[in-house]
């Protein structure tokens, strides 16, 4: 049932991921001139360590588009990336929280020189101006107050998970 489930939901999601990508990228000329050249490549995204008590993630495949921007590969990603890019996956809330808060998360990249100097580009200088978009939906008197409740949760939400972590057992064993 969780597999079918999964299976439903993991395309409508990747789909609006990749939206939402797209606009950061498209958002800044300089990211969609450093891709464009790489039309074609293939990227993987590795989750490693991802925790066994949660779904698994969709396949992490991207193929760069002619246009500088990203689609997603599907369920049945290209088996030979040019590109592999492995993330630390095993506190997901905690990377999640870094991510809102603009930290780029610590990324161990192989594969082709030139597409991972663009990739390493990208994580160190694109960010989503959540801000300006609420303020071009909404106006300037709501979009304010929301990002700053937005960005106040963000931050409790990292220190929380930080805290949390230091709960974990000192001698590097898994928790029982």
């Amino acid at each position: 049932m969780l597999h079918s489930l999964n299976a439903l939901l993991a395309p409508a999601v990747m789909e609006r991921l990749v939206l939402v990508i797209n606009h950061v990228l498209g958002a800044e000329p300089a990211a969609t001139d450093r891709l464009r050249p790489h039309a074609g490549r293939v990227l993987a995204l590795q989750l490693q360590d991802w925790p066994r008590l949660l779904p698994a993630p969709p396949a992490l495949a991207f193929r760069v588009t002619p246009a500088g921007l990203l689609e997603w590969c599907g369920l049945e990603p290209p088996t030979d990336p040019q590109l592999q890019v492995r993330v630390d996956a095993s506190n997901p809330l905690l990377l999640t929280a870094r991510a809102l808060g603009g930290e780029p998360p610590p990324v161990h990249i192989d594969g082709d020189a030139q597409l991972a100097a663009e990739v390493n580009w990208l994580l160190q200088n694109l960010r989503w101006d959540v801000a300006g978009d609420l303020e071009r939906l909404l106006g300037p008197a709501i979009a304010m107050p929301l990002q700053r409740l937005g960005s106040a949760l963000a931050r409790a939400l990292r220190a929380g998970l930080q805290r949390a972590s230091s709960f974990g057992p000192r001698d590097g064993s898994p928790w029982p």
